[in-house]
């Protein structure tokens, strides 16, 4: 996905020092990634600008959930509070939160314990946010469309009625849900000498079944189009190793959770194209090998 070019403006940085009372020297440096929400490094501080579409309440609730995490969670990056007890204030429309900066690099999932530390960091986590019984999200996430079984029509090319049976079956006899980080991929934990330090942008949070995020997570880690199983198991039995909150996860239902999140990417890409969004050649790849995934996992 291209990634987006929102700028950190001069308004925006006077609420750093303002609402924030925080004082940065030298130039903001635009960090990289970002496909809704642009990052600029200020010092030792994190400057997320989101997109005007995202209200204030599902911001604040989102980070909400990171605040929880990271109270047991040493990984966890939690958003700054201001003066007045908020982790958001809209500046020319837009939400604006402050974070600490956390050095590090994208992880390489490529590398065997890679992916065993990320398996860990996810059972830890889960562990973390377990207890924790937040109010409803203002606004329904991308991911929960079609979650229960209901079919889902913004991705008509990606229609399934059995999964969307499967799904309805799973979730009655599954009743365990509590918050999920919803984007634990490389791209949102930070690496630094060989160590995972950090779980960043929490903007996908959700309630939901852990099994959910295991199996989204061992696709982004060990799996990327359907083509490791081994792999896959691999990081779903070490996040049971780990004392994850999920329960026992067969073949099945690891594949069909997997292809209700690559059902949400595909229609994710489809709203941002008609939002304006330029694919180059290695998106449109990248999507087109994603949805043949789709139909490769069909139990």
């Amino acid at each position: 996905m291209p990634f987006i070019d929102t700028p950190l403006t001069a308004p925006m940085q006077r609420a750093v020092q303002d609402v924030w009372g925080r004082r940065f020297d030298g130039e903001a440096v635009r960090l990289y990634g970002g496909e809704e929400s642009a990052a600029y490094r200020l010092g030792d501080l994190v400057v997320r600008v989101g997109p005007a579409s995202r209200s204030s309440a599902e911001a604040e609730w989102c980070h909400a959930i990171a605040v929880h995490a990271a109270a047991t969670l040493p990984e966890a990056v939690a958003p700054l509070r201001t003066r007045a007890g908020a982790t958001v204030v809209r500046v020319e429309g837009r939400p604006v939160s402050v974070w600490p900066y956390v050095p590090g690099e994208w992880p390489d999932a490529d590398e065997p314990r890679v992916r065993t530390q990320g398996a860990r960091l996810l059972a830890r986590l889960h562990r973390a946010l377990a207890g924790h019984r937040p109010p409803p999200r203002p606004v329904p996430s991308f991911l929960e469309a079609g979650l229960y079984g209901e079919p889902p029509d913004d991705v008509p090319a990606l229609a399934d009625p059995e999964l969307d049976r499967w799904l309805a079956t799973f979730h009655r006899r599954t009743t365990l849900r509590h918050p999920l980080h919803g984007d634990f991929y490389t791209g949102n934990t930070l690496a630094r000498d060989g160590r995972l330090v950090s779980v960043l942008d929490w903007d996908e949070a959700v309630v939901g079944a852990p099994e959910l995020e295991v199996a989204s997570a061992a696709l982004e880690w060990a799996d990327e189009y359907g083509d490791a199983p081994d792999r896959r198991r691999r990081f779903v039995a070490d996040y049971h190793e780990a004392g994850g909150t999920a329960g026992e996860m067969d073949d099945e239902t690891v594949a069909q959770l997997i292809r209700h999140r690559l059902r949400r990417e595909a229609a994710y890409f489809e709203h941002a194209r008609r939002q304006g969004a330029v694919h180059d050649e290695d998106d449109l790849d990248y999507h087109e090998r994603r949805v043949k995934t789709f139909f490769a996992l069909r139990p």
